[in-house]
């Protein structure tokens, strides 16, 4: 099933379309549209210049990319970050650095990547009494490591 996702780039910006890096990935890559330096335990909203038009009953992930993660300690600081349908401004990514060094974002840098995901909107239902389950209340930690 293919999703017909709409885009609009600010060609001012020089902004490369979106693109899937090899035939079996899952997320478009997503490049900044501008500089930016990120000094160790700070973030910055970086701008990617492009702007969407997501089907109704779809949304956008933004997703951390792992090479920023595993060799310069970036990442996305509301991962994943969700574009809703309804949403037409600029997408823009919140890279916190946790690595220790500043880390400097070049135009045209992969810092992200998207995934569209279909979704339900739920229809709450409100009730005095939830049925049991074996994992009850238990939460944070509570169904162990092993």
């Amino acid at each position: 099933m293919v999703t017909i996702i709409k885009i609009k780039r600010d060609a001012s910006r020089g902004v490369p379309f979106p693109s899937y890096a090899t035939p079996g990935a899952a997320g478009l890559d997503l490049r900044a549209s501008e500089h930016a330096e990120i000094e160790p335990g700070e973030y910055s909203m970086v701008g990617t210049g492009i702007y969407l038009e997501i089907p109704p009953g779809c949304e956008g992930q933004v997703r951390p990319r792992s090479g920023l993660a595993a060799k310069h300690g970036v990442t996305i600081l509301n991962s994943p970050g969700t574009i809703d349908s309804d949403y037409r401004g600029e997408v823009r990514v919140i890279l916190i650095n946790h690595g220790k060094e500043a880390f400097r974002v070049e135009p045209g840098d992969r810092i992200a990547q998207i995934v569209f995901a279909h979704r339900e909107q739920a229809e709450l239902m409100e009730t005095d009494d939830l049925s049991d389950s074996s994992r009850a209340s238990g939460g944070f930690g509570s169904t162990g490591v092993k």
